[in-house]
């Protein structure tokens, strides 16, 4: 009996969760819906300057008129290729600059005052001394993506790794393991979920690096096309710039959530 009535109540508990996830998945689809109702409904009405704001219908055309060309496409892959590469370096080399801080307390004591100034920087403001030092091209721009991510990479992981507690490494030290052995198997693990929180917050820095780099020094890409939109007010094309930069922030957001769940999984 007992065995029955916890299988129910856990089946009730699953069902919950289910419709729980149907209503928050319904309001997100409504807002989404209503924003774009509204903002078109706005345009239309001349709530707001058609000129300045554009259209859902306008900017749908012009993404349809400039995929078909070819022109959006080849935009899109530079702007992807440089925020994956910026994101992907900027959070190995912080998750690496935090092992090395907690492998030796002295660096980490040397390091600290100057991790607190670089995070306190604008790291947006560096972009012109970046581009003189790497030069025009794809290099500063994933520089800068890199950049804007890794001091906050660095503090974020390196005081989760002290927050460990300690208790697990004196067991492991007790049965003869090395520094580095309780760092692979005990500090280590415990922070995947703190490095997943950090992903999903270098998204959005990684999109930020790049698009400014991309106003400063790029002939290509989204950023470009922002830049560009502004120049000749073409506002709609501005605008089909930035849904798209939504677009593939909440794909690449998605995946960083489904990376959590499947290490979860596979780490409990």
């Amino acid at each position: 009996m007992p065995i029955k009535e916890d299988s129910h109540i856990f089946e009730k508990h699953q069902q919950r969760l289910k419709r729980e996830k149907r209503v928050v998945m319904g309001w997100q689809v409504f807002i989404l819906v209503g924003f774009f109702g509204l903002w078109e409904l706005a345009s239309r009405e001349n709530w707001i300057d058609p000129l300045l704001f554009s259209s859902p219908s306008k900017v749908y055309n012009l993404l349809i008129q400039k995929f078909s060309d070819g022109s959006m496409i080849s935009h899109t892959f530079v702007t992807l290729f440089e925020t994956l590469l910026g994101f992907i370096i900027g959070t190995l080399l912080g998750i690496v600059l935090a092992s090395l801080l907690w492998s030796s307390s002295r660096f980490s004591k040397i390091a600290d005052p100057y991790l607190v100034i670089l995070n306190a920087m604008p790291k947006v403001a560096l972009g012109p001394i970046i581009i003189v030092a790497l030069g025009p091209g794809y290099i500063s721009i994933i520089a800068m993506g890199a950049i804007i991510s890794v001091i906050i990479t660095t503090i974020v992981v390196y005081t989760g790794f002290r927050e460990v507690d300690p208790n697990y490494e004196k067991v492991l030290l007790s049965f003869g393991a090395t520094r580095w052995q309780c760092f692979k198997s005990a500090v280590f693990p415990a922070n995947l979920p703190v490095m997943i929180s950090t992903l999903k917050v270098n998204v959005g820095l990684s999109w930020v690096g790049v698009i400014v780099g991309e106003f400063l020094v790029s002939k290509e890409g989204l950023g470009y096309l922002i830049v560009y939109g502004f120049q000749v007010f073409d506002f709609s094309l501005v605008m089909s710039a930035l849904i798209l930069i939504a677009i593939f922030a909440a794909i690449m957001y998605k995946v960083v959530e489904r990376l959590e769940k499947w290490l979860i999984k596979h780490t409990t």
